[in-house]
């Protein structure tokens, strides 16, 4: 059985426009770096993104 790739994902904080890169696995809450408005919560699989999808990297 094949195993699902993982993906980091750059994505663009809705309150205060910075952009990073998070895992798209995450297992715990990911913050923005600059104003601290969670951008990802962990489902047991996929994160779900609260934030603009910008790119899906590779």
């Amino acid at each position: 059985m094949a195993t699902p790739k993982s993906k980091f994902i750059k994505v663009r904080c809705s309150k205060c426009k910075n952009e990073q890169i998070i895992f798209g696995n995450s297992s715990s809450i990911v913050s923005c770096l600059v104003c601290a408005k969670e951008v990802a919560y962990p489902t047991g699989g996929k994160s779900r993104i609260s934030a603009r999808v910008l790119e899906v990297l590779e």
